[in-house]
């Protein structure tokens, strides 16, 4: 692509989405009408540079800890594309950034059109909607998604339970041309394997015993949207074939009926259990699981993305205490920042709705905090202390091996002393002979048990 300045310029001017032309060394040169009134609708940008501008950075954004577009596009010579968290009059926003290389006549690399999109899936502030966080893995997690979101491309959410599954899987509908159109959940560790064919494909009238009515099954109320299948480890193997023809040529039977019906529906599924191991052992299907499996994404734990825990915590506040004014003092949430959360997002949840309902006043403290997180996950805490309670074990073991290891020695130390003269040692310690020869025997005895 070579073109003169002034015909780039005018190219962009035309273009409806935001975007900048910057040179070799990150200057701004032009910004469209689109990209002003999105991102600058207060002053000129031009000439400044444009980590500077989205960033408030004083460096490349590849020397302040972010990645870097333009740097990767020197050394690709192709188009590279980004998620980042930019500052906009509106505060920090997420951004999809898609920088393409200019080349001159001579084929080097002279200008970058930068296309920016505002990504409405997540806010890197509190928020009382949608996907919330700033963390590297939130990140990560969160670019995938925008990079699925606009395919037809079947989407499997991996993680543990708590992770907050559904949410994503709504933000990868939102981010579809089906957006639109119904996104419907299958709960299917819900159903029943006698349940699953009639709720997922309906049934005739008379296909059953108390089937009065034909109903309409999942599958078809999701029809033109999205079909999500909730905890995916959980469905009957011998179901799993029906949902592979669906899979794979869009069609499918009611229960009772030898009519094929076709749909067009788009598949994300969902599970925190082991998918691998459970095709190695035969309780799922290998066919079923690499159509499935077509765009993994790995939700974070909690516990890795701790420096969200504030942020997740004021935002998860604002949805709970609707009719309050509630805060968390900052030893609130260092409390709450120390904690593993092995339930996740949701056990954060559960955590505040207590705190919250334990403060009478306009702001949780670490008190409240405390409180609530001694009564959260009691399952959790059982194993926890079952697990200290074995270690505990373990070690008075290893010590009182160890003191019966150095009684010995200390007693086998002065006979050698004596050169075994049993009496003398006896008369030394104040005690028989015969006391003293038990104790050596039971010693022995003991130190040769297995533990």
């Amino acid at each position: 692509m070579s073109r003169p300045l002034p015909e780039l310029v005018s190219f962009l001017e035309g273009l409806n989405e935001p975007h900048i032309l910057f040179d070799q060394q990150y200057r701004i040169i032009a910004a469209n009408a689109a990209y002003r009134s999105e991102f600058s609708p207060e002053g000129s940008i031009v000439g400044r540079t444009c980590y500077e501008v989205s960033h408030h950075f004083t460096v490349p954004c590849n020397q302040a800890g972010e990645s870097c577009p333009l740097a990767r596009a020197r050394e690709s010579g192709q188009r590279e594309r980004v998620l980042h968290l930019h500052h906009t009059p509106h505060g920090e926003a997420y951004v999809n950034i898609e920088l393409t290389p200019v080349l001159d006549g001579d084929g080097h690399q002279a200008y970058f059109i930068e296309r920016m999109a505002s990504l409405k899936l997540a806010q890197g502030h509190a928020h009382a909607s949608g996907l919330v966080g700033r963390a590297k893995p939130f990140k990560q997690m969160l670019e995938l998604v925008s990079r699925v979101g606009p395919s037809d491309a079947a989407v499997l959410l991996l993680g543990e339970s708590g992770t907050g599954k559904e949410l994503v899987a709504r933000a990868v509908h939102q981010a579809s041309r089906r957006a639109n159109e119904p996104l419907v959940v299958v709960e299917c560790a819900s159903l029943t394997e006698t349940l699953f064919e009639s709720e997922l494909f309906g049934h005739e009238r008379g296909a059953f015993t108390g089937a009065n009515a034909a109903k309409t099954g999942l599958v078809e109320a999701a029809s033109g949207g999205t079909l999500f299948l909730d905890e995916l480890g959980d469905i009957p193997l011998s179901m799993q074939v029906k949902l592979l023809r669906l899979l794979e040529n869009g069609t499918y039977r009611r229960v009772g009926s030898t009519e094929l019906r076709h749909t067009d529906v788009r598949i994300i599924s969902a599970t925190h259990r082991n998918l691998g191991r459970m095709v190695a052992e035969g309780r799922f299907r290998e066919d079923l699981y690499y159509r499935l499996s077509t765009f993994p994404i790995q939700l974070p734990a909690l516990r890795d993305r701790r420096d969200d825990i504030p942020l997740l915590a004021t935002s998860l506040l604002a949805r709970l205490a609707l009719q309050r004014k509630l805060g968390l003092s900052a030893e609130a949430k260092t409390c709450l920042s120390e904690y593993a959360f092995p339930g996740n997002v949701r056990e954060l949840r559960n955590v505040l709705e207590r705190a919250a309902l334990m403060s009478d006043g306009e702001e949780i403290d670490r008190q409240h905090i405390e409180r609530a997180l001694a009564a959260s996950s009691p399952l959790v805490h059982v194993t926890l202390l079952a697990q200290a309670q074995e270690k505990a074990d373990t070690v008075q073991k290893i010590a009182r091996q160890s003191l019966r290891d150095m009684e010995r020695q200390a007693l086998e130390t002065q006979l050698a002393t004596h050169r075994g003269n049993r009496a003398t040692l006896a008369a030394q310690l104040g005690i028989s002979e015969r006391s003293l020869y038990r104790k050596l025997k039971a010693l022995q005895e003991i130190n040769s048990m297995p533990e």
